[in-house]
């Protein structure tokens, strides 16, 4: 079969890839109404953002995406530390990872350590928010050098960040 010419006189196009819809269960279908807070953590949701402020009167209770995805245990980034010096050095590196998560938290409710495993490889750091790996993964290299890797996911809806120091 050939392709016919369309009104304009061009033949029509046959090569366009269409992008399947991908359904995000962490993202809500409309806009969340307000004010609300999370009865999992208190974070509270006005003015179109999270915060740790007090929860205005009438707050109606829904799970924050965070809580959502702990819950799920399903990391939205990874953080992978690899080499001898994170093993070897595991107090001034989980002192690192505390700081980053602690004053990133404060800002953005959402961005919180899932869990911190350690493997054969090194350490794995599991996080609600694809932000938080990649600054902790540039503080470690600014602190200690090493090798820095960030792989974000199709739509950069995911990060997988590799620190690697021997």
């Amino acid at each position: 079969m050939t392709n016919s010419p369309n009104a304009g006189g061009h033949e029509a196009r046959r090569d366009r890839f269409v992008e399947e819809y991908r359904h995000d269960s962490y993202k809500l279908p409309s806009k969340l109404a307000e004010p609300a807070v999370c009865p999992t953590c208190s974070a509270v949701f006005h003015k179109g953002r999270w915060s740790w402020t007090a929860p205005p009167a009438g707050a109606h209770e829904t799970v924050c995406p965070a809580c959502h995805r702990l819950q799920d245990k399903r990391p939205k980034g990874v953080l992978m530390l690899k080499g001898t010096f994170a093993s070897q050095q595991s107090e001034q590196v989980m002192g690192v990872i505390k700081n980053i998560e602690m004053k990133e938290n404060k800002e953005h409710p959402l961005a919180r350590i899932m869990s911190i495993e350690s493997t054969p490889d090194g350490l794995v750091v599991s996080t609600t928010d694809s932000h938080l790996p990649r600054q902790i993964g540039e503080a470690l290299k600014h602190a200690y050098h090493g090798e820095l890797d960030i792989h974000y996911g199709e739509g950069e809806d995911s990060v997988r960040v590799n620190w690697t120091k021997s």
